[in-house]
């Protein structure tokens, strides 16, 4: 990066309302050819909106943009595109019913025949280690692996400028080592990066340069190399980042959820096929699942919810067997569950918070009658929800789309709380949410635990679980490894059984041990 040259965007002066919110405030920022430039600040400070101008999906009210040294006005995503202009969305855009390379022609302006292209997916994706056979129908892909598919389409665009909205938030550490290669051979090239993650020890690592928002605007620029993950966090969050305190429980210990050799087979040909998964969570503990996506979390996960009904014998809620039941009536016994999917299977983007708390509150006293739904009810409890725990929204009239990454998984996981459940199952609570929202969601988990209920807590973040978990199981190949108390293991350990080295035992014989 040469600080000299002139820069190959410029934002002068960008605001954005939106009905009762105003997401960008007169914000400008540059980023020169070569530099990558990280924007920080926690969700809903406007990060993802001011991406979304650059790449023309949302145009803004007021201010300018400089491309190259001329302004520029970028009507669409394809004009983005024909400039050279890229973006990585932190929501995937993809059609599940295509193929990876049918969603990847989708966006190219060049001419193409599918056969050819498929060569080129599958040599880009290989040599930016993020492997995939582009003939896979993307409903069958874990979300890791979609994660893949938007990446390399992305960098077959060959873009002059891009842009990454928590790309790595569902990679594995070695995939993520890769993609960092990759981003530094492009910088070098004189393509820019503008990076937004919450992870900041990647920031530190990667980035040349940060623009730090809060609350729509610019509130400071860093040099991350120079500051520590505490101060680039105070920045964020403008406080001191909050620790996460685990409390002894002290009621009756006793199992909730038991699994009994659980075998599964993948039910299409990219699937992961269950073996002999045994595992045992108790009231006032948390378990907790690492392993690498597309190593049978999906299925495991469906098993549980009861999306996927098995052996009746096989699942077991507090000693009665539920494994046949399906979803509904596994959660009318108290079992609840938080999906990684916040838009489309936790919540339904258009509908209001309002709407969406019924989706699984309208079991609640008051909620329905007579065939007929209580929408009084059903608003006072998303306002009780909103307010419980710091859903930063415009009221429980706000459309689910409407909010930040981090707001929504804080509603649809205080949804599953108030429903007063005896187990809960969570998938990747914190994926992609800030560093504020992450210690908020973890503490709250916490503390969900030591009033007794059982927490099942399946992430690929490695630090998430070894700060929340009592006990840490690997899943990997569709194995589950025998459940370890967390002081007894460690990451180094955790990541070698994630390639599927160990040998799986009762969980009661390790749970023994703790």
């Amino acid at each position: 990066m040469n600080p000299q040259q002139e820069p190959r965007l410029s934002l002068l002066h960008i605001t954005k309302r939106y009905p009762g919110v105003v997401a960008n405030s007169d914000v400008s920022l540059s980023v020169h050819p070569g530099e990558i430039r990280a924007v920080l600040g926690e969700n809903g400070a406007g990060k993802s909106t001011l991406m979304k101008i650059i790449y023309g999906a949302v145009k803004a009210d007021e201010g300018e943009i400089m491309w190259n040294g001329r302004q520029v006005d970028i009507a669409n995503p394809a004009q983005a595109r024909r400039l050279g202009i890229g973006m990585v969305f932190q929501h995937f855009s993809l059609f599940e019913t295509m193929s990876v390379v049918e969603n990847i022609a989708l966006v190219l302006d060049e001419k193409f025949d599918l056969a050819s292209l498929a060569v080129r997916v599958k040599e880009v994706s290989e040599r930016y280690g993020l492997p995939l056979d582009p003939h896979r129908l993307v409903h069958n892909l874990s979300v890791g692996e979609r994660q893949r598919v938007e990446i390399v389409r992305c960098l077959l665009q060959k873009p002059q400028l891009l842009i990454l909205d928590e790309p790595t938030s569902v990679l594995t550490p070695q995939a993520v080592r890769k993609l960092f290669e990759t981003l530094r051979k492009l910088a070098s090239e004189g393509i820019s990066i503008l990076y937004i993650s919450h992870k900041l020890d990647e920031i530190q690592e990667l980035c040349d340069s940060a623009t730090i928002m809060r609350g729509g605007k610019v509130t400071g620029h860093a040099v991350p190399r120079e500051e520590t993950s505490a101060s680039l966090a105070r920045m964020m969050i403008g406080r001191e980042l909050p620790v996460c305190e685990a409390k002894p429980y002290t009621g009756e210990p006793h199992t909730v959820l038991e699994v009994r050799g659980l075998s599964l087979p993948a039910d299409n040909p990219f699937g992961t096929t269950l073996k002999d998964i045994s595992l045992t969570v108790q009231a006032g503990e948390i378990l907790g699942i690492a392993g690498i996506s597309g190593n049978g979390q999906a299925e495991l996960l469906m098993a549980l919810s009861g999306e996927n009904p098995v052996s009746m014998d096989t699942v077991l809620l507090q000693g009665k067997a539920i494994g046949h039941l399906d979803a509904g009536q596994r959660r009318d016994l108290g079992l609840v569950f938080v999906p990684e999917e916040r838009l489309g299977r936790g919540a339904v983007p258009p509908l209001s918070l309002a709407r969406n708390a019924l989706l699984t509150g309208h079991r609640l006293a008051g909620m329905k009658g007579w065939g007929l739904v209580n929408y009084s009810k059903a608003r006072n409890f998303a306002k009780e929800c909103i307010q419980r725990f710091d859903v930063r929204c415009n009221g429980p009239d706000s459309a689910a789309r409407s909010l930040s990454g981090g707001n929504l998984q804080k509603f649809i996981v205080g949804r599953e709380i108030m429903l007063a459940p005896k187990l809960m199952i969570v998938a990747q609570p914190t994926w992609g949410v800030d560093v504020g929202a992450a210690a908020f969601l973890r503490q709250t988990l916490l503390d969900l635990s030591r009033s007794g209920v059982a927490i099942l807590v399946i992430s690929e973040e490695l630090e998430e679980l070894f700060e929340i978990s009592d006990r840490i199981a690997v899943l990997a190949e569709g194995r589950l490894s025998a459940a370890k108390p967390r002081q007894q293991t460690d990451a180094e350990s955790v990541g070698l059984q994630m390639s599927g080295l160990f040998d799986t035992t009762t969980p009661e014989a390790s749970h023994a041990s703790a």
